[in-house]
């Protein structure tokens, strides 16, 4: 697509620089931005937004806009607090119009000169919800990690923006248990908070229930010809139908998009440090997990990487607990071990600060964690691309 920038006049709090970009061009034409203008009210902190968007190939869109503080070095978003022609399904047309909440969405920032993004995108973005995780490389491990750093190159994949929430899970679970599926009930310390106290199997038969309900096709399966899906006991798949329907993210997988795009940093936000206004670990002192999104995004719009609770993944964990020396694609950990135990990553409510590393890998993880009481690990779910 076509860009152009048209700098603009402080006005009150807010100096306005327009970028009109688009993102993840797949189809033969690229959206084409025009015709943009901003404009802050008079005695607020809301921003009118104006647009013109044309794309001959595409019925509809998917519209963002992304702000920086810092004249474009970092962008937040795609920001949350955004209405009008915004997201999925907007038709091209001109005269389209967003309204931006910047008081409620960057408080107490008085006086910042913002640079805003307008993007519009043709490219399939995942389930309502999600983030998309571009393909490519990076850096795998940290220097306190066993075994080595290396490089890991990964396919394209969405992720929740959120750890899967007790309602979420509640009305995946009842619509699961009506059609064949002996999910359990989740615990959670209130609503909108982090399911907990679901084990890693029991995660993978949800996961599946997830795709039926929403018409796609499931990932796990008890046999190796994948005929048979995995809706009931407690097993380990024989078939994964990993181009399909939602799954558990693999270790890898779940680094890549924890790092947001920033490499060789301890935390997801890109920096080494860590406190109790980033991420809610035992020195926040809360005793429980805080309620989804309380605390900021990374690079790639995903909340609570570090954190709140722990996150199973795919893989086990192995026998010498290293990680490879060598680089790798799309790797989904050891093909057996001597021990059941699976990978869960990022910290929690309960744990000291280092384990919130992007980087750190547990040694326990049992399949059965969760049944026992255990009330700090939770997860989300990913989807490859290309699904309805």
């Amino acid at each position: 697509m076509t860009s152009k920038s048209r700098p603009r006049l402080p006005v009150n709090l807010i100096a306005v620089w327009l970028i009109v970009t688009s993102a993840w061009q797949v189809l033969a034409v690229a959206p084409i931005v025009a015709n943009v203008q901003a404009k802050q009210r008079e005695g607020s902190r809301m921003v009118d937004i104006t647009y013109d968007v044309a794309d001959p190939d595409s019925p509809t869109l998917t519209m963002y806009l992304k702000v920086s503080a810092d004249g474009g070095v970092t962008w937040k978003g795609p920001v949350e607090l955004v209405s009008g022609d915004v997201g999925r399904g907007i038709v091209p047309g001109a005269g389209k119009r967003l309204v931006w909440d910047a008081g409620k969405e960057l408080p107490n920032q008085f006086g910042v000169k913002y640079r805003y993004r307008i993007g519009a995108s043709d490219q399939w973005l995942g389930a309502p919800g999600m983030a998309l995780i571009p393909a490519g490389p990076f850096q795998m491990g940290d220097i306190w990690t066993t075994g080595s750093e290396h490089t890991v190159t990964v396919s394209a994949f969405a992720m929740d923006k959120w750890e899967v929430s007790i309602e979420l899970w509640e009305s995946v679970r009842a619509w699961g248990n009506a059609h064949g599926y002996d999910l359990v009930a989740g615990g959670s310390f209130g609503a909108n908070h982090p399911v907990h106290t679901v084990n890693w199997w029991d995660v993978l038969k949800w996961n599946n229930a997830r795709s039926e309900k929403e018409g796609k096709v499931p990932a796990y399966y008890e046999d190796v010809a994948m005929t048979q899906v995995y809706r009931g006991g407690d097993k380990v798949p024989a078939g994964v139908e990993w181009d399909a329907g939602y799954r558990l993210p693999t270790e890898a997988e779940w680094e890549k998009a924890a790092r947001g795009e920033v490499s060789g940093k301890f935390f997801p936000w890109g920096t080494d440090e860590i406190s109790t206004e980033l991420a809610n670990y035992s020195a926040s002192d809360k005793g429980k997990t805080m309620p989804i999104g309380s605390y900021g995004a990374n690079r790639y719009g995903l909340y609570d990487m570090a954190g709140n609770v722990w996150e199973w993944t795919w893989d086990l964990y192995g026998d010498t607990g290293a990680y490879p020396s060598t680089a790798q694609t799309d790797p989904r950990g050891p093909s057996s071990s001597s021990s059941p135990r699976r990978v869960y990553r990022g910290g929690s409510w309960n744990a000291f600060h280092v384990y919130c590393r992007v980087g750190m890998r547990t040694s326990f993880g049992h399949p059965s964690d969760g049944i026992i009481g255990v009330s700090d690990i939770g997860f989300r779910s990913v989807l490859p691309p290309g699904q309805p």
